[in-house]
């Protein structure tokens, strides 16, 4: 197990999509601020409001859909070009094969999912002078469980580009449900109490709650932590079970 995490961390490393990603949300962090100077109301803005509803919100859609791109030339490409087949050949068992994939994948969605709030803070921060910033324990909070929920979004795109072995049919086809899945499971709870069940204790909902963590407690902070992790284990059981019954070619 030790040395397929090697394996595949060195090939996450030498990914030039993970590379390539990283380095457009860096620079879209970078130069977005600039955008600050000429904002007339800029003295009122604080880091605090700008980090709870800017960069969470928008860390909402970057950990959803950029990470299926780099599903799908991290893990579906290497169906089609062989690398798949010579890595189940090694004799370590599938399960194991893919939980490694998963975990190194998975360091990479949160690698990605880690650069608004991180780098876009930190640019703000410097434009508006570091007025009102958020709390230690408040940032520390929110990025703690943006890495679960990246982790169990990430699950759930090891399992779909495990089932599509092309990558562009991979990506097109995760754009696509994360895009609009929430939406429609949003819709169906509307008319059905099942779904609103289901919608209520998923992870498209709960991750929205992330920003006013300061705010939860009890059950409802157990929720927010344990779903993620439960989601991520069920997942990555159900990813290993396809893989094992998979044709590679």
């Amino acid at each position: 197990m030790n040395n397929v995490i090697k394996a595949e961390w060195y090939k996450l490393r030498k990914d030039r999509s993970l590379w390539t990603l990283l380095t457009i949300l860096i620079l879209i962090s970078l130069s977005h601020p600039l955008l600050i100077i000429f904002d007339k109301n800029a003295d009122t803005i604080t880091v605090m409001d700008f980090y709870r509803q800017t960069i969470l919100g928008g860390n909402n859609y970057i950990i959803r859909l950029v990470p299926c791109v780099l599903a799908g030339f991290f893990i579906s490409s290497e169906y089609a070009i062989g690398t798949m087949k010579s890595i189940v050949a090694s004799g370590n068992s599938r399960v194991c094969i893919y939980f490694a994939k998963l975990m190194v994948y998975s360091i990479g969605a949160i690698l990605i999912a880690f650069v608004f709030p991180l780098v876009f803070t930190g640019a703000v921060a410097v434009f508006l002078h570091f007025n009102g910033m958020p709390t230690l324990s408040y940032f520390a909070s929110t990025v703690g469980l943006t890495a679960l929920y990246t982790s169990a979004f990430a699950s759930i795109m090891a399992l779909f580009a495990t089932i599509f072995t092309e990558s562009g049919k991979a990506i097109g086809f995760m754009l696509f449900f994360f895009l609009l899945f929430d939406s429609l499971l949003y819709t169906l709870s509307n008319f059905l109490p099942v779904f609103e069940v289901i919608f209520s204790y998923s992870i498209f909902k709960l991750f929205l709650d992330i920003g006013r963590i300061e705010t939860i407690h009890g059950i409802e902070l157990v929720q927010l932590i344990a779903i993620p992790i439960i989601t991520f284990i069920i997942f990555g059981i159900l990813g290993s079970i396809v893989f094992q019954k998979k044709e590679i070619k």
